[in-house]
């Protein structure tokens, strides 16, 4: 089963291939709720300091008007990548007024659908587009489900350490072409070995209930104002959290057997109608309430745990770039916000997933089979709501394995892949960070998911209050730890700039906002 990956790492045990490796590219992009002290999303315009969420590169919104979007510039190491985080978040902090970044994925309080602010982005078309597809998807899944929070984690592998590897395989196709292929099996990989993140890294066990607004659940109670699961690691990723389900019932999934192939498959959800959208209407009163009643309205309306990207250009459709210029890097999005960390996620975690990726390309990564698809979906919904039950069993092939022996049997692979990266990179940390995996997998109450229950029980606390206090705990964080003045003088540059963009975009505005999506809909 590991054949290829041993001759793989054989081909890669020399100088110049462990040099152009030490090149590759990490970025990461952080969603936090703005909260008040008291527990409550922020209903505040996104702050005129931190510019514009339109056009600013680092500083954004994602569903919400309080849901700040955090986005670091691609960097070349773990180190890099968190500082640059860190910069971003501080400066972030020093123009909130009374309100503070909540800790975990979960919300705070949700005081029903209307408490949710949409995001806004300015008067120019392109901002309509950003609102009207929110609104979409605030009819079409419920707006509490799009203010749950996450990590996602961007990786690329350098353009010399792409040549050289093509030719240590001996292959003769168009590079991109080959660049496109490798990624996609990265792609395939880490769905296969996907649950393996919300067993590791999982910190979402429990829900304040009023994010269930009184819905019937299976969750457990934890306390009068707490629902739980006892061996739950991220219900964020499970049936409480965003899925597609709605998309599996229409028969559209993402084929993942080549980019065309995905390609086509994005293409067909946006372009195929869906009759319970067509109920909800597209413009009605003369407001857009969603962009289209297709079955999805973008591509990034469909919700996977990993996508393979490409940066788009203007209005170009996600999908079109992917088409005209391959893949680029790798977006890895199951990644909970770690509640124990300021900064929302850590190094160690950083060096681990940098050894997943390379050991997702090095391995085996034939096309998935339906069946293997189906297992696919059920072993990350089961990691997600009883990943630390004793004894539990996961889908591999047609058997069942126990999610120790895999856990385990997947990390023991990995050692050589990060003493791969440790030669690299002139350091241990790689290797220390598989080692100290290892050790969650044989003692689950290492996870970051059950610290936070046994946090919980031994200080009497629900989830809210649990989550109040570690926000309040990184505000001080930030509140005393200074940023270098020459730091903050480039943020207020890069937030000037992106408002005078969005004022460029508006004044430059030529056509109605019609015509407008309906340009956006024929291109590529």
């Amino acid at each position: 089963m590991y054949q290829k990956l041993k001759q793989r790492l054989k081909l890669l045990d020399a100088p110049d291939i462990e040099q152009a490796l030490a090149s590759s590219k990490i970025g990461l992009e952080k969603e936090s709720l703005r909260v008040s002290p008291e527990g409550g999303i922020s209903q505040t315009p996104h702050p005129v300091a931190l510019g514009s969420p339109l056009t600013h590169s680092q500083i954004t919104t994602d569903f919400s008007e309080a849901l700040a979007e955090l986005v670091t510039p691609p960097c070349d190491s773990v180190t890099e990548v968190i500082q640059s985080l860190d910069d971003i978040q501080n400066f972030v902090y020093r123009n909130l007024d009374n309100e503070i970044l909540w800790a975990t994925s979960m919300p705070c309080v949700v005081s029903g659908e209307t408490s949710i602010p949409l995001a806004r982005y300015g008067s120019s078309n392109a901002a309509q587009m950003k609102t009207a597809y929110r609104r979409g998807l605030g009819l079409r899944y419920g707006r509490s489900m799009q203010v749950i929070a996450g990590v996602h984690f961007n990786y690329s592998f350098s353009d010399a350490f792409w040549q050289q590897y093509q030719q240590l395989l001996n292959n003769n196709e168009n590079l991109q072409d080959f660049i496109s292929d490798q990624y996609m099996g990265v792609v395939r990989n880490l769905l296969r070995y996907g649950w393996l993140v919300p067993y590791l890294f999982g910190a979402s066990p429990a829900v304040c209930k009023s994010f269930l607004n009184g819905q019937r659940t299976i969750l457990q109670e934890f306390n009068s104002n707490t629902y739980y699961e006892p061996y739950a690691t991220s219900l964020r990723l499970g049936d409480i959290g965003y899925q597609n389900n709605k998309e599996d019932l229409a028969g559209i999934k993402a084929c993942y057997d080549s980019l065309d192939a995905y390609v086509e498959s994005m293409q067909c959800a946006i372009s195929t109608p869906n009759s319970a959208y067509q109920e909800i209407g597209v413009k009605v009163n003369d407001e857009y309430q969603q962009l289209n009643a297709n079955i999805l309205q973008i591509e990034n309306e469909y919700y996977s745990s990993v996508r393979p990207k490409q940066i788009v250009q203007g209005d170009e459709k996600p999908s079109a770039a992917l088409k005209k210029r391959g893949v680029a890097y790798v977006e890895l999005r199951s990644l909970d916000v770690n509640a124990f960390d300021p900064h929302g996620i850590n190094s160690e975690q950083l060096y681990f997933l940098e050894v997943f990726m390379l050991f997702c390309l090095l391995q085996s990564s034939p096309e998935l089979s339906k069946s293997e698809v189906d297992a696919i979906d059920e072993n990350l919904l089961i990691v997600a709501h009883q990943g630390r039950k004793p004894g539990l069993d996961l889908r591999r092939g047609e058997e069942k394995i126990s999610l120790q022996d895999w856990a385990s049997e997947l990390c023991d692979k990995m050692k050589a892949v990060a003493s791969l990266l440790d030669r690299a990179n002139y350091c241990e940390n790689y290797f220390s960070s598989v080692k100290s995996q290892i050790a969650s997998v044989f003692d689950p109450e290492l996870t970051p998911s059950a610290r936070m229950l046994a946090e919980m029980r031994e200080n009497d606390e629900g989830f809210f209050h649990h989550a109040q206090r570690l926000s309040k705990h990184h505000y001080h964080y930030y509140k005393n730890h200074s940023l270098p003045e020459g730091k903050v003088r480039f943020f207020e540059s890069l937030a000037n700039d992106s408002l005078e963009k969005q004022k460029k975009i508006e004044a430059e505005d030529d056509i109605s906002f019609d015509d407008y999506l309906e340009n956006y809909f024929k291109g590529g």
